[in-house]
């Protein structure tokens, strides 16, 4: 079946291999996922660990570069406080005692907020000038002998010389060390100026805050013992840690840094425990999903079986179905369809009106009648419309249309089951064509069989007519009276007139024409017919009686074939009592009505009928009577059927049959 675009009444494609579930074959589509899902923990777990190691490596690249960083930063301080007590000197020594602005750079020099706690300045014979801040004791033996060490180095090398950490330079009770700075007048030694330098003022002064916030940084000397130190209480790290020179001074003074521990990195560990969580939940609606999916493959399974039934079901139609949406576009056709306008579903599929079948001439009644299915107002009983194939070819079609409901009960269109009856109303035509054919074929039987009745009851008139005009000829010859001439031709003219009513009768009976649709007197059709078989009722001494009910309705019908159906069950009632005695020969007509329908009912004497002939007696050609043809019951519930009425018959409790026919009352 073609596949159509839109909508489609059954699936277009079937839930075949290509929807099942997979896992029906294959058990390791399952298992992949979850292998996949083990391995993504795998690699989530590496990746958080390599994370930590490569931020461990960061911290320690930071570490060295923080750490040379302060190398820098401490020989920058240092060269530069050699610059400025270099620049001191030469001031402090040229003159005695030092001039006061002199004294005041000085001061700053040692200021709270700079590495250097005092300044000391020597002559060329080794003795102190002066000091600033003044000296309030002397130094021991110890420290003396670390500054003779310092000035000795500076005459030697002629430059800056640092001394070996000693302590209470200054009185502070801290380590300090002191740098000698020689001033030259030329070649001649002036003197020296000695800085001093306490180590803890050194670390606090001269160290970032923010090398603080990170790092614990301390001295060391030879022996490796801490002898200074910048920290704050916190755990260390002890993965990262680093030592490097202090020189200057040197004198085998090294800088210890360790690294704070921060504790370990949430943001990784979080999120590798949030992909496990999430792991963890996809193994579980893996599992689910595969409960679910294996319910859904029997479901499909299922469904798959209905698709193909359905599908079978709907190539065996003959039946076109269209369907429309709301707006009126086509969303659905079936093949029969297809078949029966000879557009492809492509060609028809999302046309709205005018559609390609539409007879151009009647294109405004068709597209009323569209826009009438679109309103609701089309009956579900079906409606004919005349369409056009491809081809040109006109054909009849019987359309029903219903509503399209969704799965909520939503109207959102209209299906229509589409019939060619061009073939059958053809039929009909030709079965009505027929059928009148048969009626007049059987009124003219009818007529044939009524002949000699018919001559004879037109003797009668004629043979009088004769007479009167014998007598007027015979009056004129022998000078009869006018008055008496009127009289016998007033006679003569009646009789030619009952003589004309006979044969009326007979060419009305006998005329072929088109069924009519007119208001018919049931009581007259009946008297009309009765006149009719006087003759013959008269000739087979049957006694006809005539019974009518009180106010009789009118119906709409042919009066014709109604006295043809009269006329014939009367017949038949006069053949059934031709073997019983004559006193016994009834035949009565009764016209009565209810408040639906009308009621006719001829009831005969005779023998009645048979079982065996009881099935058979509305089948065409069949009858009892040696000269009949059998078509005259068939006939006459055929007229019947087509006033919309009813036709049987029953045992007559008297004695004989009773044929009853209904007919529909007229409309008020």
């Amino acid at each position: 079946m073609k596949k159509s675009p839109g909508f489609s009444l059954l699936p277009n494609t079937p839930p075949d291999a290509a929807h099942a579930s997979p896992s029906s074959g294959n058990p390791w589509f399952w298992r992949l996922p979850a292998i996949a899902v083990i391995c993504l923990i795998a690699g989530v777990i590496g990746f958080v660990m390599l994370t930590l190691r490569q931020d461990q490596q960061e911290q320690r690249t930071a570490l060295l570069s923080d750490v040379l960083w302060l190398e820098q930063n401490l020989r920058f301080q240092f060269e530069r406080n050699e610059e400025l007590l270099g620049r001191l000197a030469q001031e402090l020594l040229e003159q005695s005692p030092a001039d006061e602005t002199v004294l005041l750079r000085t001061r700053q020099a040692v200021g709270v907020e700079t590495a250097l706690s005092q300044i000391l300045w020597f002559d060329a014979m080794q003795m102190m000038s002066g000091a600033l801040p003044p000296q309030e004791s002397r130094y021991g033996v110890q420290q003396q002998a670390a500054i003779n060490v310092a000035l000795q180095k500076a005459r030697a090398f002629a430059k800056a010389a640092y001394c070996e950490v000693t302590n209470d330079l200054s009185g502070t009770g801290g380590p300090v060390l002191c740098v000698a700075v020689p001033s030259y007048d030329g070649t001649r030694l002036r003197g020296f100026v000695v800085g001093i330098y306490p180590l803890q003022r050194l670390l606090s002064n001269q160290v970032a805050w923010w090398f603080s916030e990170r790092y614990r940084l301390s001295i060391k000397d030879q022996q490796g013992n801490e002898i200074a130190s910048k920290s704050r209480v916190a755990a260390l790290h002890p993965a990262l840690s680093y030592e490097v020179a202090f020189d200057p001074p040197g004198n085998g003074l090294m800088l210890h840094v360790d690294t704070y521990s921060h504790g370990p990195r949430i943001v990784p560990l979080l999120f590798a425990g949030a992909v496990i969580l999430f792991a963890a939940a996809l193994l579980w609606s893996l599992w689910m999903l595969l409960r679910h999916t294996r319910r859904r493959h029997a479901a499909e399974q299922a469904l798959q079986n209905e698709y193909q039934f359905r599908r079978a079901m709907e190539d065996s139609l003959h039946t076109g179905l269209r369907a429309r949406d709301l707006e009126g576009r086509t969303i659905y056709v079936n093949r029969a369809f297809c078949e029966m306008v000879g557009w492809s579903a492509e060609e028809l599929i999302g046309v709205s009106s005018p559609m390609q079948y539409w007879i151009p001439e009647e294109i405004e009644a068709t597209n009323e009648m569209h826009k009438r299915v679109l309103a609701g107002e089309v009956s579900h009983q079906g409606f004919e419309l005349r369409f056009k194939r491809r081809s040109g070819e006109i054909f009849d079609a019987l359309i029903y249309e219903a509503p399209l409901l969704d799965a909520d009960g939503n109207h959102f269109g209209w299906m229509a089951s589409v019939l060619d009856i061009t073939e059958r109303k053809r039929a009909e035509e030709l079965a009505r064509t027929q059928q009148e054919r048969l009626q007049a074929t059987a009124r003219l039987v009818t007529t044939g069989e009524l002949a000699s009745t018919l001559a004879h009851e037109l003797n009668q008139p004629l043979a009088a007519i004769s007479s009167y005009a014998s007598g007027c000829i015979n009056g004129f010859n022998n000078g009869m009276a006018p008055a008496q001439l009127i009289e016998a031709m007033q006679k003569i003219s009646h009789q030619s007139q009952r003589a004309g009513n006979i044969i009326r009768r007979i060419q009305n009976f006998v005329r072929r024409s088109e069924p009519r649709h007119e208001r018919v007197a049931m009581a007259r059709v009946v008297s009309e017919a009765t006149a009719l078989l006087e003759s013959s009722a008269s000739k087979r001494r049957v006694r006809v009686t005539l019974a009518f009910g009180h106010e009789l309705p009118g119906i709409e019908g042919d009066a014709t074939l109604l006295e043809q159906v009269v006329v014939n069950l009367m017949r038949n009632g006069m053949d059934a009592m031709g073997e019983i005695p004559e006193s016994e020969r009834q035949l009565r007509v009764s016209v009565t009505s209810n408040a639906e329908v009308l009621e006719v009912c001829v009831a005969d004497r005779g023998s009645g009928i048979s079982a065996e002939s009881a099935e058979k007696l509305y089948t065409p050609f069949f009858t009892t009577k040696s000269e009949g043809m059998g078509m005259g019951l068939n006939i006459c519930r055929s007229i019947i059927e087509w006033h919309r009425g009813r036709l049987w018959f029953e045992p007559n409790p008297g004695g004989g049959t009773l044929f009853r026919f209904t007919l529909p009352r007229e409309a008020d």
